[in-house]
This record gives structure tokens, C-alpha cells and sequence, in this order.
């Protein structure tokens, strides 16, 4: 059994134990990364999903927001972000999808007769970016408690300030939602951001839905998605680039399967036990899987709440609303049986353990954004991809009998999609080299044993709010950067970080602060 020492070592090469690395590495520190996969990036990787297609899919994350400027800025990551055309187009499921709300340029609210509720829509959005701007520049510092949070939040601002925080986190967001607008659709495209890889009701009184609304809307402070250009593999790509331009080792094939509180790591590489000692652990992987890791029990777990489909196409479908352009309703994201009630329908079938029909959903193309993704004979012959996310679709409807599950979730989702087509996405579908339909879905179960989330949870657990409460320590800097675990060398760096969630490296950027300030 070989043995060496740093003053730092990585467990788990996803986006965020890169970042950690190099912050690490570009400080002087000897730091080793540790990835069981024989690539780097977790889930935040592109490939060729369907055999003899040359398109790169973002197979897993797809879209980026909550990424800061300044983390791409401090390491030199050749990372390109692009703006998407629209906002979102809805098709009314009233209508049966023959008109639709179009958000961006020209927004067309009058079309489903709610022309009443775009002021309302716009000044919701307006009073959230009164939290969301002066919350996001606190994320790469250590934490406030709430109080020294709302502080800075409301300090030199109006009553509609103070109204904003009381809406998005000290009630339930559905209370927010329903007195901004009337209509049931316009209704529903609020809530959605409340309601991504987390199984909840809007009313619901614990509020992880309104902590899921902020980290959504919290980017930037604005909450655009952008897409990144290349795909999600460029961005951990010039994040790998950078922790090993700055000396950081990569090991993929690194199987770790002990961690110890004293700092040492045992790991398989090529068949061979190696050992690896260091000052101190950065966990980039899941509480429960690092528990594991110590021998320890397992934390309780927030299953999560999704499947994601991954689609090629010959071209875009026709729709059945002729007042807008596939170009434009799949310019931005696409909201599939996502009204109001019908999110809320949703919730309560799947909660009674079936599976919601219809199934809400919402599309992404990438390709209409970032045509490099596509070879040049695909973009030619006008191939498009779609990525399809179901909400309300909790593991425990996934891991019954996965394959099954996997089958007919995948069919829930077409078949919401198709309700709102002028032609079955089946007829405009691409095939694999072995005369296969262009279908990839990944649920939870798959993201479990792919990846190591547990639970399929997106965000490697129940996402926090991003200030601690009055009675949590922070009497030391793996606490008051919110990344401690009950071991003083070792430290969470990943998604299961205080303010971790998402492609934002902030739970890398924050491990890593608090190693150098310690």
C-alpha cells in the first residue's frame, strides 16, 4: 500500500472539489483530488449520449446561474456563459395549447387573457430582486445569522423591502404568489422555481419551497439561467484546467472507500489499496455518503424529486399555438402542464404514491442557444436537443422497481409534452446508430448509482437558507463559512454545504476560505 501526504485532499472531482483544489492549490498548498469516476465533473459532464450522434449533451445539470463572476474571475476559467432569448413560454392547457404566455420580448400575457396580471408579474419579480441583490454578494462570505442578514438586506431601503423578505421567507410562498397575479397559468410559472428537485406544496408550512424560490432566483441577483457555451463539460473542463494549472493532482479512478477524522484517506486505484494522508478533508460528496465513508450512521436524507430526459431531434416540433415559433417557445424554458393548480394536483397524486398525469414538466434547448454542442452536419440538417425535467416525481416512486419506473416516468413525460404539440415529439425524434429513438432518462435511482447523490437529491440534501439562525456556532471558520462537519479536519466543500445547491462552485470557494483561514 503506497502512501503519500498533502496538506489537502479532495474527495470527489466534481465542479465544486475543483474549485476547492485550486483556490487551495493557487495558495500554495500541496492538494490532492480523489474522483472513483474516470472523468472529473460529477454531474455537471458532457457526452455523447446516443451512440453515432455527434451532439455533446449537458447529461445531468444544464443550466447555470448561481456560477459568480468572481470565482470564474480569481482562477482564470476560460468559462462562456450565453444569455437565452426568451424568458419562458407556457402553452394554456385550457385551450388545449392553441395559445400560450410568452415571457421576454414582447411578452404576450393578452393571449391567455391576463393582461391584468403583468404589472402584478413584473412587480413580483422587481420586489424579489430586492432580497435576491443584496443576498447574493454574501454567498462567498462567512454567514450571517437571519437578523444580521435582514439587516443588510432592508438597511437603506423601503417598506417594499421589507414586504419582499416577509413574502419569500417568512411565509409560504404560495400566500406571495396568489396575491401578485390571478391567473391560474401565470400563477404556475411563478411557482415553479419553488418547486425544482424539491417535492413540496407552496403552502407548505416548513418553507423548503421558498428556499428553493431564492436559490433559484438569487444568480447574479437577477436569477437569469444562462447556458453554458460547450456544454456543462466546458465549464468543470477549465475548472479542472485551472486547480491543475495552479499544481493541484487529479486522480480519477480513485475509488475511496474509508476517510478517518485523524485525516487519512484509503482509496482503490487500478485494482491496488493505496493510502493518503492529509491536514485536512474536503468532502464533495453527499453528508450520507461521507458518513458512510467515516463508518458513522447516516444523517437523515431529503430524497429527491425529478427525472430529467435527454431527447435529439431531427428539428423542433410544430405547436399547436401558430401566434408563436417553435424558435421562440423553446427559446427559454418551456412550461409543460405547470399551472397553478395543476402543480398542485400534482403534488398531492404523487404524494398519494402515483405518478401525476399530467405530468408538469418544463424543456430546455440548449442547441438553439449553443449550436457548438451540435456537429456541423447536425446543425445543418437544423438537429435540435431538448432537455425535459418532470417535477413532483420523489424517489420513492422511482426506486420501486427502477427499471419499470424509469419506463414509465419516460412515458409520462412524452406524453405531457405531447398534449401541447401539433404533432407527437415521437415523429421528429433522432436514432442511434442501432435504429434507437434519441431517449436518455435519468431518475433518482440513477443519479444515486451513477453519481453518488443520495436519494437522487440535486442538491446532496434539504437546501438551507443562506444565513444561519440566531442559536448556530460560528465560533469557528469551517462554521462560519458553513462547511463543518462533526470532525475538525474534515470539511463539506460540495452541494451538501450550508449555501451549496446547484453549478455555483460556492461550496468549493467557501471550504477552501475557511482551510486558509484557519
Amino acid at each position: 500500500m503506497s502512501e503519500k501526504r498533502f496538506d489537502a485532499v479532495v474527495v470527489g472531482g466534481g465542479h465544486n472539489g475543483l474549485v476547492a483544489a485550486a483556490y487551495l492549490a493557487r495558495a500554495g498548498r500541496r492538494v490532492q483530488v480523489l474522483e472513483r469516476l474516470d472523468h472529473v465533473g460529477g454531474a455537471a459532464v458532457s457526452a455523447h449520449a446516443f451512440d453515432g450522434v455527434d451532439a455533446r449533451l449537458s447529461r445531468y445539470s444544464y443550466l447555470v446561474s448561481l456560477l459568480p463572476q468572481r470565482i470564474i474571475d480569481d482562477l482564470g476559467a476560460r468559462i462562456r456563459l450565453a444569455r437565452r432569448s426568451y424568458s419562458s413560454y407556457t402553452p394554456d392547457p385550457a385551450t388545449g395549447g392553441r395559445t400560450g404566455l410568452l415571457v421576454g420580448p414582447n411578452s404576450t400575457f393578452a393571449a391567455i387573457g391576463a393582461q391584468a396580471d403583468a404589472a402584478g408579474f413584473d412587480d413580483f419579480y422587481r420586489r424579489a430582486s430586492l432580497i435576491t441583490k443584496r443576498i447574493w454578494p454574501t454567498l462567498l462570505q462567512p454567514l450571517c445569522t437571519r437578523a444580521e442578514l435582514r439587516s443588510q438586506v432592508l438597511t437603506g431601503q423601503d417598506s417594499d423591502a421589507e414586504a419582499a423578505w416577509e413574502a419569500l421567507v417568512d411565509r409560504p410562498i404560495g400566500t406571495a404568489i396568489t396575491d401578485a397575479v390571478d391567473n391560474d397559468l401565470v400563477r404556475g410559472v411563478l411557482a415553479t422555481d419553488a418547486l425544482i428537485g424539491t417535492f413540496a406544496d407552496v403552502d407548505d408550512p416548513s418553507l423548503i419551497q421558498n428556499i428553493c424560490f431564492l436559490y433559484h432566483l438569487v444568480g447574479g441577483g437577477t436569477g437569469d439561467w444562462d447556458v453554458p457555451i460547450g456544454g456543462m463539460g466546458a465549464v468543470t473542463g477549465a475548472l479542472a484546467a485551472a486547480a491543475a494549472g495552479f499544481g493541484a493532482e487529479i486522480v480519477t479512478g480513485a475509488d475511496v472507500y474509508a476517510v478517518n477524522p485523524d485525516g487519512e484517506v484509503r482509496y482503490r486505484k487500478d485494482g491496488a489499496a493505496q493510502r493518503v494522508e492529509a491536514d485536512v478533508v474536503l468532502a464533495n460528496v453527499t453528508p450520507t455518503v461521507l458518513a458512510g465513508l467515516l463508518g458513522e450512521p447516516a444523517p437523515a436524507a431529503a430524497p429527491g424529486a425529478q427525472v430529467k430526459v435527454n431527447l435529439m431531434l431531427h428539428r423542433l416540433p410544430r405547436l399547436r399555438d401558430d401566434s408563436v415559433t417553435p424558435q421562440q417557445a423553446f427559446g427559454g424554458t418551456f412550461h409543460i402542464n405547470e399551472t397553478y393548480s395543476q402543480l398542485g394536483s400534482a403534488y398531492k397524486t404523487a404524494a398519494d404514491g402515483s405518478v401525476p398525469d399530467p405530468l408538469p414538466c418544463e424543456i430546455y434547448c440548449h442547441s438553439l442557444t449553443d449550436p457548438t454542442i451540435l456537429s456541423e452536419q447536425l446543425r445543418a440538417a437544423g438537429a435540435q436537443t431538448l432537455t425535459v425535467f418532470g417535477l413532483h416525481t420523489p424517489h420513492a416512486l422511482a426506486s420501486g422497481d427502477p427499471d419499470r419506473m424509469r419506463d414509465r416516468l419516460t412515458s409520462a413525460v412524452l406524453n405531457s409534452l405531447n398534449s401541447v404539440l401539433a404533432e407527437p415529439i415521437q415523429d421528429v425524434l433522432m436514432e442511434d446508430s442501432a435504429g434507437r429513438l434519441c431517449i436518455e432518462a435519468k431518475t433518482t435511482v440513477d443519479l444515486d448509482a451513477a453519481l453518488g447523490m443520495t436519494a437522487g437529491n440535486i442538491f446532496h440534501g434539504a437546501l438551507r437558507w443562506p444565513f444561519a439562525e440566531e442559536d448556530e456556532p460560528l465560533d469557528t471558520p469551517a462554521r462560519r463559512w458553513g462547511v463543518a462537519t462533526a470532525h475538525d479536519r474534515i470539511l463539506l466543500c460540495g452541494s451538501g454545504s450550508h449555501r451549496g445547491g446547484a453549478v455555483s462552485g460556492i461550496g468549493g470557494h467557501n471550504a477552501a476560505m475557511a482551510v486558509l483561514e484557519s
